[in-house]
């Protein structure tokens, strides 16, 4: 036997259906589609359509609120932060920031930046300079002689600089 001899066994491989290509193939005519109707055109979407009749999903009631100016922080305890810091995998001693807690593959997400949260304890003296804290959180790292520093996240705004436009125009 060489491979050049090799063959799929008779039957393992199955051309697909090929429908609407005249009677003898078996799906010819209608092409499974049945007769007439919406259904047997082409161009066809009826997703959550009821045929008139209010869809389930616009009958059902609203629940919750959704906030258009809430803020997304990524969340953090300090118990987690005390724990990457005891497997070295966190540098305690310099300045704890969004971007080390990101290297340090503790915080994901969080467009409007990291907010620290107060559980678990903190042993280490740890500088944080974050979005947001809690009450508990900021007791807890100052309890470790550490300090807590909020600061505003800067996100970038959609309004063009006119001082960039104007140097562009000269």
């Amino acid at each position: 036997m060489k491979l050049n001899d090799i063959r799929d066994n008779e039957g393992a491989r199955k051309g697909r259906m090929r429908k609407g290509r005249g009677i003898g193939s078996g799906k010819g005519k209608t092409a499974a589609r049945g007769q007439k109707g919406q259904k047997s055109r082409s161009g066809v979407a009826i997703k959550g359509f009821e045929g008139g009749q209010m869809p389930l999903h616009m009958r059902l009631p609203k629940r919750g609120f959704n906030n258009p100016f809430g803020k997304d922080f990524a969340e953090i305890n300090i118990g987690m932060v005390q724990k990457f810091i005891d497997a070295k995998k966190l540098d305690g001693k310099k300045a704890v920031d969004e971007a080390a807690l990101r290297e340090a593959g503790l915080v994901r997400g969080g467009k409007d930046g990291v907010r620290l949260l107060g559980k678990g304890e903190l042993k280490a003296k740890v500088k944080f300079v974050v979005a947001g804290a809690s009450k508990g959180a900021i007791e807890a790292v100052e309890k470790a002689d550490g300090s807590v520093e909020v600061v505003v996240v800067k996100k970038p705004s959609g309004k063009p600089n006119p001082e960039k436009a104007a140097a562009k125009s000269k």
